[in-house]
């Protein structure tokens, strides 16, 4: 009774694995394609998404700067503010994450959340 059900069973692909780790994360997205336009400051980047803590703006940019898709720069100042940058591996992600967009807007037009008008 293999047959076709053995493929069922084939294990996920290594680096989807490694992608979805990272992307799968609340804000992961979001903070990328934030970053996809230019470099931004911390607080800069906090009002662009909202709803997201500072405590898990931070949090998501140490994943992302240890995965190597974004640089943290340090202007001393005065005052002392921290921007962020897409790496080259970062900016690599735009074509897939700008296909991703698309898709959505396809195939989730009715998940926005706003009530249609009458």
């Amino acid at each position: 009774m293999e047959g076709s059900h053995g493929d069922a069973c084939k294990p996920v692909d290594v680096g989807m694995t490694r992608v979805f780790e990272l992307f799968g994360k609340r804000w992961t997205g979001l903070i990328v394609s934030v970053l996809m336009q230019r470099a931004v400051h911390f607080a800069e980047l906090r009002r662009a998404i909202p709803g997201i803590s500072e405590r898990m703006l931070s949090d998501r940019l140490t994943e992302l700067a240890g995965a190597g898709l974004l640089v943290r720069e340090v202007d001393e100042g005065p005052p002392l503010r921290v921007a962020y940058r897409l790496t080259d591996a970062g900016a690599a992600m735009e074509p897939a994450l700008r296909e991703l967009g698309r898709w959505a807007e396809k195939h989730l037009a009715g998940e926005s959340g706003c009530p249609e008008m009458e």
